[in-house]
């Protein structure tokens, strides 16, 4: 079974997917022509990993979707593994890269933030993709550069700079992650989270004892009331984003920072 990792599958298959050169120079004329691209392959997977999660993209069912048989499938793609690098790198490269109008770095760190926010909405599944060990393609590495412009000029060395991305890309990773976890308890229990607390608010009144836990209850009832329930993904971005900055803010005006 084929894992839902970011490459684990054959680099050099991969990276010759993925920057569309042969795995080794050809001698004589080449093969007919393929009857599918590389792009109409990873936009069929991705529309089936919208609709029904990671686990649904199968060689089996993607050939299905293009009129291939398996085994023809594989002539284009290695496996699950190459084709699930081929779906990622397609969606870097074609998701926004937002220009603001406020030049500052924490303005253009903050249009990464969003960038990213808005990729993981459109697409769920990614934000559950390990990419530890990013497959090194054309639309990762022009997402990448895209980034790193956001803090150049901050007087960071690149170890810094790389360090201050990844950290403001985790923030962002695990907000779309737990925004995902809300949704699908919304979805198994046909409830929002504001529905869900008013159901079982007298049995919780039952077993929470104010007295035992006062700062629990109290904060907890306040956050729940401003949130509509104990967790918001929207409230958390929102408030989180600005104290991730901050902390970037904290390194790159310290003076001592080398």
């Amino acid at each position: 079974m084929a894992s839902n990792r970011s490459s684990a599958g054959d680099p050099a298959h991969t990276l010759a997917l993925l920057w569309g050169v042969p795995l080794a120079p050809t001698a004589g004329r080449r093969g007919p022509r393929k009857a599918h691209s590389p792009a109409e392959i990873a936009a069929v997977a991705i529309r089936t990993a919208d609709a029904e999660g990671l686990d649904a993209v199968t060689m089996r069912r993607v050939a299905q979707e293009l009129g291939l048989s398996p085994m023809a499938l594989y002539t284009y793609v290695p496996g699950k593994a190459e084709l699930l690098d081929l779906m990622l790198d397609t969606l870097y490269a074609a998701m926004p890269r937002t220009t603001p109008a406020d030049q500052g770095w924490r303005a253009r760190a903050t249009a990464v933030a969003d960038d990213n926010r808005a990729l993981y909405a459109a697409h769920p599944w990614t934000a559950a993709v390990p990419t530890t060990r990013p497959p090194l393609g054309p639309g990762l590495m022009a997402k990448y550069e895209y980034e790193l412009r956001a803090l150049e000029g901050t007087g960071l060395d690149d170890v810094r700079l790389d360090a201050a991305l990844t950290h403001l890309l985790g923030f962002v990773q695990t907000c779309a992650r737990t925004a995902a976890d809300e949704r699908a308890a919304q979805q198994d229990s046909a409830m929002n989270d504001q529905q869900w607390w008013e159901a079982n608010a007298d049995l919780l009144a039952r077993v929470l004892d104010p007295a035992r836990y006062p700062v629990a209850t109290r904060v907890g009832a306040a956050a729940g009331q401003a949130q509509g329930g104990a967790y918001n993904a929207d409230h958390a971005y929102e408030f989180g984003l600005p104290r991730v900055l901050d902390g970037l803010a904290a390194l790159i005006d310290r003076p001592d920072r080398a």
